[in-house]
């Protein structure tokens, strides 16, 4: 018989992931990279309303992450439009050139 993993550990890699997202976020300035960390905390969250939906025996938590991965994908197709918009106008993906939107 397979032994269950408890809810702790999975609230553990949840915070792990979370962490390296956030940190990536405030640490890098490449704008795609900066973009996969936001992807990284969403999943990091994801996980853990997969995780309390399974521990409480509720499909709630399955409902929220569908519509997180929606907002997800529309996130990233809006993103990459932007930053390939962006980077034809100022041939970098640095987020320091973009840090006033002027004309």
């Amino acid at each position: 018989m397979l032994e269950q993993v408890p809810v702790s550990h999975y609230l553990l890699l949840s915070a792990i992931l979370f962490s390296i997202g956030a940190g990536g976020v405030l640490i890098r300035r490449n704008v795609i990279i900066v973009l996969m960390c936001i992807e990284m905390m969403m999943n990091a969250v994801n996980l853990t309303f997969i995780t309390f939906s399974r521990y409480l025996d509720s499909a709630t938590g399955q409902i929220f992450v569908f519509m997180i991965m929606a907002v997800a994908a529309v996130e990233v197709a809006v993103g990459l439009a932007l930053l390939v918009e962006l980077n034809r106008h100022k041939q970098s993906v640095n987020i320091d050139d973009f840090n006033a939107l002027k004309g």
